[in-house]
């Protein structure tokens, strides 16, 4: 596959079904790089033993490669042979695989993963997806797949595969069109280490992993904070789900010339002169609104305000992942 910048390649976008999903296993088989449904957002997937493949996927996405990549495996069985799991990672695997739950774990010996897939780290992300499609597609494969989201790197992760091609069609092989996704964020990411750490709220609330520990999870220092060098997990650049248009959090009023993601009943002053308007959840929903963020961020990106306007979100439940997203976007590039 040629370099995100050279000669566009002819992307396939074929239906999620049986001989869509035939097709790419084959893809994988052969190095290529394919787009597909989980219950989280899409994830642009390759080989997670290939390493030229890998290298492939990040030319594609233009991602850091100090940034490290979750292994999709089909089920508990295939995660022990890449990743050695402790009590702690049993009892979660236990309770939320399949899921929007990822693991970090340390790396089993003779762990397949290439090193380009796990940054060099010594632990390894990995993830049983619920989706049917992303099932079925790792089964027919037989191997485990990196799949960080199918979008260009920092910009707004997809839930449609009409995403997936504004960003990346002529520089990946295949898109499985398996329609809207149903979480809208991504997976939560839990390191198994002495403390169990919350690496990246997302589709499991974190008060749900500690019901089932029953114990408060570590937090890592906040994302400006972070290593930008080598992050622990996928997800934790400062700067990252980027629109293109500045990103304003917590808004009080709407000013001149700018767009608005609203969330709940609209009352900000300067709101009806808002250069465009979508509103997360009219009602105040976090679960809807974590469905619609990545695809109305894009939509107001795609308006031609040079900012956005967010108006506050709580923090409860799925609102964790939603904000944690969010500050990301708005954090200085």
């Amino acid at each position: 596959m040629p370099a995100a910048d050279s000669i566009a390649i002819d992307t396939l976008i074929l239906p999620a079904d049986a001989a869509g999903i035939t097709q790419a296993a084959a893809t994988f088989a052969r190095g290529g790089l394919v787009a597909f449904p989980t219950e989280t957002v899409y994830g642009l997937g390759a080989d997670a033993a290939n390493a030229a493949a890998i290298a492939r996927l990040y030319q594609a996405k233009g991602r850091p490669a100090f940034n490290p990549l979750i292994a999709h495996v089909a089920d508990l069985a295939a995660a022990r042979r890449i990743g050695r799991f402790d009590a702690t990672a049993e009892r979660l695997a236990a309770a939320f695989w399949p899921g929007p739950l990822t693991l970090v774990v340390p790396q089993a010996p003779g762990c397949p993963v290439a090193d380009l897939a796990t940054a060099g780290l010594d632990t390894v992300a990995i993830r049983v997806p619920l989706h049917p499609t992303a099932q079925a597609l790792i089964a027919a494969f037989g191997g485990a797949v990196v799949a960080p989201s199918a979008n260009v790197s920092g910009h707004v992760s997809p839930t449609t595969a009409a995403h997936v091609a504004a960003d990346l069609s002529g520089r990946i092989d295949l898109i499985l069109d398996g329609g809207p996704v149903e979480v809208g964020v991504e997976s939560t990411i839990v390191g198994c280490f002495d403390a169990p750490t919350l690496l990246r709220p997302g589709g499991v609330p974190s008060e749900a992993i500690e019901a089932v520990l029953g114990r408060s999870l570590a937090r890592p220092a906040a994302p400006e904070a972070q290593d930008a060098e080598q992050p622990l997990a996928p997800g934790m650049l400062a700067s990252h789900y980027a629109p293109r248009a500045s990103v304003r959090l917590d808004a009080t009023e709407v000013a001149p010339g700018e767009a608005l993601l609203a969330f709940g009943p609209l009352t900000l002053p300067g709101a009806s002169e808002a250069t465009a308007i979508l509103n997360l959840s009219p009602t105040g929903d976090p679960a809807e609104a974590a469905t619609h963020l990545f695809g109305y961020l894009r939509s107001l990106d795609g308006s031609g305000a040079r900012s956005i306007a967010v108006m506050p979100i709580p923090s409860d439940g799925l609102g964790e992942a939603i904000n944690d997203r969010l500050r990301r976007a708005a954090a200085p590039r």
